[in-house]
């Protein structure tokens, strides 16, 4: 909370408890003292210490409190903080820091928020998990936008700085897994997967004997990405991975390479295709195969492909939770708007976009072709 804001408030209890409208009946230092002290609770004790010894020595009792309250009330206008009415929860200038797997998404999500609230301008920037992760932590942002919680350590330390970060899931995403055209293996069984992240696999002939390709390349987004981070976790990696895995720039360019090299084998946040009314998602489903994967210890022969209904009831294997994190101290603008995209109108966005909703009830409609 701002010095601001501290003496705001302060002032505010003072007139809720009848302090002012007593002040003809009470003694001078009586008033001042209350001031002070009901500023005092809403300021660090280090703060309060260091402006108390700016105080005059040798002052009477309530010149002494009114000379604190004063000094309060100084830095509160002199600290670089903005003033408390500037940013409300729909109205500002923030930046949010966004994992770059959700682009097509948050993108939907801050030009419809920003159309609604004409005042309120929302900046994502888009960057690996791992950069926005740190921007988080370092204060420079207060909203991110990330597949993964923080850890207990950085709770705690956030806590240390007397920061509580709040998360909330906001939408259910996958990974999908997607080959070159000319590839005509498009079923994978999870253990599969798995024995190509552990290394065991490195030839579509081991996994096709009639396959006509050689080595497999498994192509990534970033050597940051969370992508890559979430399939190291859960096949229980903890070396580096093999020679074969390559790392590219971002989502769109693992469609890229993926298009054009025969061999590989590329991972992908389904939110870069799931749009079917979006056409920068539609053209990069044109130019891949998207893989479907079995179910972990099942062996019914079924195989599922990262759509809405898989990702829902989790028949696909490969399905992760999308969080909004604030360390927001105050109703600010990052509040704001993850108020409004985890309620209905940010949530059908998140149904349009293909992912599932996270804080809506759904409703699965079978559909016979």
């Amino acid at each position: 909370m701002s010095f601001g804001v501290g003496i705001q408030f302060a002032w505010r209890d003072i007139e809720k408890f009848n302090c002012i409208h007593n002040i003809k009946n009470m003694r001078i230092a009586e008033v001042c003292q209350n001031f002070t002290n009901i500023a005092f609770h809403y300021f660090s004790t280090k703060t309060f210490s260091a402006l108390r010894s700016f105080m005059p020595n040798k002052t009477i009792p309530g010149i002494s409190y009114l000379f604190l309250g004063l000094l309060l009330g100084l830095v509160s206008c002199t600290s670089g903080n903005k003033p408390a009415n500037k940013e409300t929860a729909t109205r500002g200038d923030i930046e949010i820091s966004v994992d770059e797997s959700f682009q097509p998404l948050i993108d939907t999500e801050v030009f419809t928020f920003s159309s609604i609230y004409r005042n309120a301008k929302v900046k994502p920037e888009y960057k690996p998990e791992y950069d926005v992760v740190n921007d988080f932590m370092n204060d420079s942002v207060q909203v991110m936008v990330t597949s993964r919680k923080l850890s207990d350590n950085q709770i705690q330390y956030l806590r240390d700085t007397l920061v509580v970060a709040r998360t909330i899931a906001f939408a259910y995403d996958a990974l999908a897994l997607i080959t070159n055209k000319e590839n005509q293996d498009t079923l994978l069984k999870y253990e599969i997967v798995k024995e190509i992240f552990a290394g065991r696999i490195k030839k579509w002939k081991e996994i096709n004997p009639k396959s006509k390709l050689d080595g497999i390349s498994v192509i990534f987004d970033n050597t940051k990405s969370g992508n890559i981070r979430y399939f190291k976790e859960l096949f229980g990696i903890k070396d580096t991975l093999g020679s074969n895995f390559f790392a590219v720039k971002n989502n769109p360019e693992v469609v890229d390479y993926v298009s054009r090299n025969p061999d590989a084998l590329g991972i992908l946040s389904v939110n870069w295709i799931s749009d079917k009314d979006d056409s920068l998602s539609m053209s990069f489903v044109k130019k891949v195969n998207v893989i479907a994967v079995s179910q972990e210890f099942i062996n019914d022969g079924s195989f599922y492909r990262p759509y809405q209904g898989s990702i829902y009831d989790r028949s696909y294997p490969f399905v992760r939770e999308v969080f909004l994190i604030s360390r927001e101290t105050f109703t600010g603008l990052g509040t704001g708007f993850i108020q409004w995209a985890t309620g209905e109108q940010g949530q059908r966005i998140v149904l349009k976009s293909g992912l599932v909703p996270a804080t809506m009830p759904i409703r699965l409609v079978q559909i016979k072709n």
